[in-house]
């Protein structure tokens, strides 16, 4: 087998950014904003603090890129649910069943909810924009596939909050992972399905 090839001092600087963004992930799921250290975010990587603020000015502004690098999961969530093709009915369920891989079933955008629960007040406009720049299309895109499978006779004409009462049960499932982790273990798949087959029911009764 060979050996991986050594990575050049180029290389290694490119990637610092996002090895110090994966270890701020972790302190401050760990200790919380207020209780993180920049000096243990440094340990995780094997730097020194001082090379955090070459690309973080300051705390806040290393958590705030934290929060947009964790995100990035949810743009790829909304990039494939535009790629959907079929019937309403199958492009709804496709693009559930991606929310719950790439959110429920992802360790970083559960916690991100946390964060947002924690850490919000103190955050106000980074909250907003992560809601405008990911949530809301996510929104967006579930109410106008209901939409459009009731202007095909597919569904019946839903509410204008129907989207957000569609996604609901899968909050619910992240609350309960974010409280309990999995003691007691969940039927993820059962819950998964019940999910799906409670929506689609109550859209073709």
């Amino acid at each position: 087998m060979q050996n991986k090839r050594k990575l050049t001092r180029a290389e290694q600087k490119a990637l610092r950014p996002l090895q110090i963004l994966e270890a701020a992930f972790e302190e401050f799921v760990k200790q919380g904003y207020w209780a993180t250290r920049l000096e243990d975010v440094a340990d995780r990587v094997g730097v020194t603090k001082g090379t955090i603020y070459v690309y973080f000015e300051t705390k806040e502004k290393l958590f705030e890129a934290m929060i947009r690098h964790i995100s990035a999961p949810l743009r790829t969530v909304i990039e494939a649910g535009d790629a959907l093709e079929g019937r309403a009915s199958d492009r709804l369920q496709r693009f559930l069943e991606l929310l719950y891989d790439q959110i429920v079933d992802n360790r970083k955008t559960r916690e991100l909810l946390r964060f947002v629960i924690a850490e919000g007040v103190k955050f106000p406009d980074l909250v907003d924009r992560n809601h405008e720049e990911f949530i809301a299309p996510i929104v967006r895109k579930i109410q106008a596939i209901l939409d459009e499978g009731a202007a095909k006779k597919e569904f019946r004409r839903p509410a204008p909050e129907s989207a957000d009462v569609t996604m609901a049960p899968m909050l619910a499932m992240i609350v309960i992972r974010l409280i309990f982790g999995d003691r007691p273990p969940v039927d993820r798949d059962g819950f998964r399905k019940e999910h799906l087959d409670m929506v689609l029911h109550s859209l073709t009764r």
